[in-house]
């Protein structure tokens, strides 16, 4: 009787680790799924024109306001947008800041202004923060930097991760939307 206790109790222990194993590991394929459909890559197919190693810079009043470098530009005339590859935007701000912005893939729409730029997106300032997310999107005519997912933000002396993010480039204000903690690191004084 003993033994047909212990071979019900194996069975059970078995049958419960094959059930949360398979689940962990459809769990694990679901989040895979999901990361990959979050930001999927723009098709570069039938593009208008298509060009390598470009830079551009816009400059109003004799002063520079952005420079744009990319590995390769697809113009997609109807829907008057480009698509980047390996994305490097400089921006100028007024009061002497730089800020430095990489991604993997990026679009801009022309007549708006617009642009979006997703995989591995980092924003590094003159002044030493760097931002880190999966995507960032500017609305021009707002002039607003927004993103959904999780972000991280370092400088010298705090250390902020959180989820989603909008920042008013007028206002010079920004908000992490949720899930946030802020760490800071405090120089020691002897």
């Amino acid at each position: 009787m003993k033994r047909i206790k212990i071979a019900i109790l194996i069975s059970i222990v078995l049958i419960g680790g094959i059930v949360l194993v398979s689940l962990w590991a459809n769990l694990q394929e679901r989040r895979a799924s999901e990361a990959v459909e979050k930001h999927p890559v723009v098709s570069t197919g039938g593009a208008d024109m298509h060009l390598e190693k470009i830079r551009c810079v816009e400059d109003k009043h004799g002063e520079k306001t952005w420079e744009l470098e990319a590995k390769s530009v697809h113009q997609y005339e109807a829907q008057n947008m480009m698509v980047l590859e390996d994305v490097k935007l400089t921006f100028y701000a007024k009061e002497g800041r730089t800020f430095f912005l990489t991604g993997k893939q990026g679009k801009v729409y022309q007549n708006s202004k617009d642009v979006e730029v997703v995989g591995d997106v980092v924003l590094t300032s003159s002044d030493g923060y760097r931002l880190k997310t999966d995507s960032a999107s500017y609305r021009d005519s707002e002039k607003v930097v927004s993103t959904p997912d999780p972000v991280e933000i370092e400088g010298e002396q705090i250390r902020l991760t959180g989820k989603g993010m909008v920042v008013h480039t007028e206002d010079k204000t920004f908000k992490i939307l949720s899930q946030v903690k802020t760490q800071l690191r405090g120089k020691k004084k002897i």
